[in-house]
């Protein structure tokens, strides 16, 4: 490995030695009284992530200048003794547009002593940048009390199901990041971590639907980045946040976020607490049908009442160290420890063919769950000289230890009410063990005219350890049963290496061409029944861009990539976990991966709109099914390779000001899936036309006051072989600076209308199943966050690290894969 990278910076110098950028932004400041302002420092900030660039001080004419710039987005900031500090709209350099000369930049003198100014920059609720979109999670007021779970919910594009499968301009297999690090969770597991996630930790969203080379391959819609809160300001400074939410049931969170930043060292950590108490009714009517005739056998109405309940302790300690203004060492740990109980009572009442009662069968289920999770990141990087040569280096290794206990006691009873059979109760003890080990390093050269040259490599090493034990209860005595315990060891190994390029092709082009090679070595093993399985691919994964600007306010810009969805950990896992006698899910260890092509077609005009056409094929895709044993009336849910997959859809997003004290965000999104395969030996063909429409309202009604209308509608859609009803929601919030601006009041209503209510049915082959969820959505929320600090802003950020672990960490665990 050492030898290949190597040689790849031989070559990357070799053909890049005398590149140099060629941007330049230039100015000039006035006071008020349009007099000089003079020795004024000028700083020049990264749009993307607001990192220091360079600084500058205004000559005696007021005059400042940046040269050798990238392309890329801007912001200035300008600071003096005796002014207000004074920041500039967003300033964009492109190959074609290499220069601009500003606006004359006005300073408005200090009225109040400095200990009493808090600057507060508004930052707008959705950014469009040409190759991601991101949300700014504190520009929306209802977002207060929410969890991270339902801030991305909220999000362009994004649908959450009722398990919280999330999805993205309505294709699943999205990867979620957390700090550019993945979480290596299931589905089911992920949710329950973003659920126990408060939204007052968290910065942006970045939502990229065809992410370049330089990010793993996985993620057949696209990567999902969740960027936390880190402070850039030297001294000392924080946040202390508080919230209560009451629904049916309390929620309550509390965080603290303090950074410490003094010469070359930068301490910082966050703590938080979030307990939530919720609950679900869900109604399941199963129809059993002869496979062969399809006339109906019987019917089984299905009545579930869930309680659950969390407590979830997170937090993060990082240090960073200069070493010089070149070269920076960073070392990250993160913590986070999760109990939990969750209650099920089920109802089953059983019916013959023509409809009449013939028995029931009353369940009641109970899981406690301690979920933990460690991690700690190691991040190097230098920069080898003034064109911005870099080098970047991440090591990673992260743990979960997962532990589910489950007691499952099943009655039996008469259409009268009496007892038709004996009880039986189901012990399970299912631990889980995840280790995960990962590195990377990327090199980035600049090119001539803002072009860049990036390249990369990276290792990750992934072992699972679950031993699912399962107790019955025969004649008072507990006894294990073998016939559902199981013993399941999995190990992969994913190795890649990738190249990038980015440029200006003309005046009015603008390309950008990756290549990334995965190759994989994946090895389960049943300890219990002596059944393995091996598999090893290699595979290359291209992405392409082509801009093309038509005039000032038109562009387009023309997209390609070939992405991968391998099964997470536990869907491979064969072992089988209950809701009740009849109702159970379970992996299948012969899964395959499944690939994809994307196809984007965008239209930006003037920065604000932004029209986009997307084609997508996937095929062997990994989806939910429903399968069903008429023999026994059993209905299990599994991971299959069940059918291809294609789409087409059109999206149109938009965020402007309707007055000076209203700006609206608006996102709509039409598409169309059609599913055709073999599901329980039978061909299915499943289409649906679906829009979904997400948008914001935002009012200023005074200086210190904001409200916000926002909310969500998804016609029917299609999950699989799940075909979902329309649902909808709306939310209320209000905002107000209190304390002299450090402080932020803010209130709001989730889901007011009370509409969030999840409708599904399947039908196919044998299976007819329609479904009914509702929880408790409807919450009033109370925050408050209090800002303090003393210091200046830092001249010398370091990027931040996104970790190597980034794809693993979305495929551990198990539950609902």
């Amino acid at each position: 490995m050492r030898n290949l990278l190597f040689l790849i910076l031989t070559i990357v110098i070799a053909l890049a030695a005398s590149a140099q950028n060629q941007g330049k932004i230039s100015g000039h400041l006035t006071d008020v009284n349009q007099k000089t302002v003079e020795s004024a420092t000028i700083t020049l900030i990264k749009g993307s992530d607001s990192t220091i660039v360079k600084f500058a001080i205004a000559d005696k004419s007021g005059q400042y200048s940046f040269e050798n710039l990238s392309a890329g987005s801007y912001i200035i900031s300008v600071s003096a003794v005796g002014f207000q500090t004074q920041f500039s709209e967003l300033i964009d350099l492109t190959p074609a547009n290499p220069i601009k000369q500003l606006p004359v930049i006005t300073l408005l003198p200090v009225t109040k002593s400095m200990d009493a100014v808090v600057v507060t920059a508004k930052k707008p609720l959705i950014e469009q940048r040409i190759d991601r979109t991101i949300v700014n999670v504190e520009a929306s007021v209802t977002n207060v009390g929410s969890t991270a779970l339902e801030v991305l919910e909220k999000a362009p594009g994004v649908t959450v199901d009722k398990d919280g499968n999330i999805s993205l301009k309505g294709k699943e297999g999205v990867v979620v990041l957390i700090d550019g690090r993945p979480t290596q969770l299931s589905n089911a597991d992920l949710a329950n971590m973003l659920r126990s996630m408060n939204a007052s930790q968290l910065d942006q969203l970045e939502i990229m639907t065809n992410p370049p080379a330089k990010f793993d391959a996985a993620g057949n819609a696209g990567v999902i980045n969740i960027k936390t809160k880190k402070n850039k300001q030297f001294g000392y400074s924080g946040s202390l946040s508080l919230g209560y939410g009451q629904g049916f049931f309390p929620k309550y969170n509390e965080g603290l976020n303090l950074n410490y930043r003094k010469g070359k060292v930068n301490l910082f950590t966050n703590l938080s607490h979030n307990y939530r108490k919720g609950f679900q009714e869900l109604d399941i009517k199963r129809n059993f049908r002869d496979k062969n005739s399809k006339e109906l056998i019987s019917s089984f109405d299905q009545e579930a009442r869930m309680n659950n309940e969390s407590n979830n302790f997170s937090g993060k300690l990082g240090l960073d160290y200069s070493f010089s203004s070149k070269t920076t060492l960073g070392v990250v740990f993160t913590g986070m420890k999760s109990p939990g109980t969750f209650t099920n009572t089920n109802q089953n009442n059983i019916y013959d063919v023509n409809q009449v009662l013939t028995g029931q069968t009353r369940a009641y289920s109970i899981q406690n769950n301690k979920w933990q999770n460690y991690s700690a990141n190691l991040n190097f990087r230098h920069v080898l000289d003034s064109t911005g040569k870099e080098i970047t280096a991440d090591v990673d290794y992260i743990r979960y230890d997962i532990l589910t206990s489950q007691t499952l006691s099943n009655g039996y009873f008469k259409p009268s009410g009496e007892i038709s059979g004996k009880a039986d109760t189901l012990y399970g003890h299912l631990p889980q063990e995840i280790n995960i080990y990962s590195g990377k390093i990327d090199y980035l050269h600049p090119l001539k005219n803002g072009a860049r040259f990036e390249a990369g490599l990276k290792s990750s090493f992934v072992k699972t350890d679950n031993n699912a034990i399962y107790d019955t209860l025969h004649n008072g005595t507990r006894m294990r049963d073998f016939n559902r315990s199981n013993y399941f060891i999995y190990e992969e190994q994913i190795n890649a290496a990738y190249v990038n390029i980015s440029g200006s092709i003309s005046k009015k082009w603008n390309g950008q061409l990756g290549l990334r090679a995965e190759n994989t070595l994946a090895k389960g093993k049943q300890i219990t029944t002596a059944e393995n399985f091996e598999r090893k691919y290699t595979q290359l994964f291209p992405t392409a861009y082509l801009q093309y600007k038509l005039t000032d306010n038109n562009s387009f810009v023309l997209n390609y990539g070939r992405r991968i969805r391998r099964p997470n950990y536990q869907s491979l896992n064969p072992f089988i976990e209950y809701l009740d006698r009849y109702t159970y899910q379970q992996g299948n260890p012969n899964l395959k991966p499944q690939f994809s092509h994307n196809i984007e077609l965008s239209h930006s005009y003037k920065g604000f709109l932004t029209t986009t056409l997307n084609y997508t094929q996937t095929n062997d895709i990994i989806q939910q099914v429903i399968e069903q044993n008429e023999a026994t009336s059993e209905t299990y849910i599994k991971q299959s390779n069940i059918a291809r997959q294609k789409q087409y859809g059109v999206s149109v997003n938009a965020g402007f000001s309707i007055t000076k004290w209203w700006r609206t965000n608006l996102y709509v999104n039409g598409f169309y899936n059609r599913f055709t395969g073999i599901v329980n030996n039978e061909n299915i063909s499943i289409d649906a036309k679906t829009v979904v429409l997400n948008g914001s309202q935002q009012f200023t009604l005074g200086k210190t006051t904001t409200a916000e209308i926002s909310g969500f509608y998804r016609t029917g859609a299609i999950e699989g072989v799940i075909q979902t009803d329309p649902m909808g929601m709306m939310s209320l919030g209000l905002s107000q600076q209190v304390l002299k601006g450090k402080g932020t009041l803010r209130l709001n209503v989730r889901d007011i209308f009370y509409t969030q209510l999840f409708r599904a049915k399947s039908k196919y082959g044998s299976v007819d199943a329609a479904f009914s969820n509702r929880s408790d959505s409807r919450v009033v929320n109370v925050g408050f966050t209090y800002r303090f600090s003393k210091g200046k802003l830092n001249g010398n950020q370091k990027k931040k690290s996104t970790g190597s672990a980034s794809e693993e960490a979305n495929r551990v665990g198990g539950g609902n894969n």
